[in-house]
């Protein structure tokens, strides 16, 4: 008796655990994924084994060559999603897409940039946080066909380096993390 209550206190204190571990392992990214096929009614794709060997080569390239693609190359680690050739229509509830963005990302992230345009289906995304010494960057770029998420791993001086140019932030980072040939 005595043992069989010992499993199941062990095996309840397992169940309720593995949502709260589940949650602090939580980055944002897949969540902010699952948020828009959701929203959109919409399946994303990862890029392929290939693509993702090219990029690597393409890091590699880039520290060789110096300058800006240099630093970005060397910040860290990115990940990247993309949607092609689907509708992103928002059926006027653009607003709401973004209140569920935000929530989804809760207090961790903070919104450094969100631009939206009802009219022509466009959204843009940045937000920050803290990731002990680095900082973690997460870019999301819809429009009416396309979407891309990209989260970048970012030392604080490449960060600082982006900083001085906001406006430009997002693209840069969505550019080093997808292109191929720098």
């Amino acid at each position: 008796m005595k043992t069989k209550l010992t499993v199941a206190g062990l095996t309840l204190v397992l169940a309720l655990a593995t949502p709260l571990r589940a949650r602090a392992d939580r980055d944002g990214f897949n969540d902010v994924v699952k948020a828009i096929e959701s929203f959109y009614h919409v399946k994303h794709q990862s890029l392929p084994f290939l693509a993702r060997a090219g990029m690597k080569a393409a890091r590699t390239a880039a520290k060789i060559s110096g300058g800006d693609w240099k630093r970005l190359a060397e910040a860290g680690s990115a990940r990247v999603v993309y949607f092609e050739g689907q509708n992103f229509d928002s059926r006027g509830q653009i607003a709401t897409f973004k209140t569920a963005v935000n929530k989804t990302l809760g207090q961790d992230w903070s919104t450094f940039v969100q631009t939206l345009s009802p009219k022509d289906e466009e959204q843009n995304y940045v937000f920050i946080r803290e990731d002990g010494t680095k900082f973690k960057v997460l870019v999301i770029t819809i429009d009416r066909h396309d979407a891309t998420v990209v989260q970048a791993t970012l030392r604080p001086d490449v960060m600082k380096e982006l900083l001085k140019n906001p406006d430009d932030m997002g693209k840069r980072i969505t550019d080093e993390a997808t292109t191929v040939d720098p």
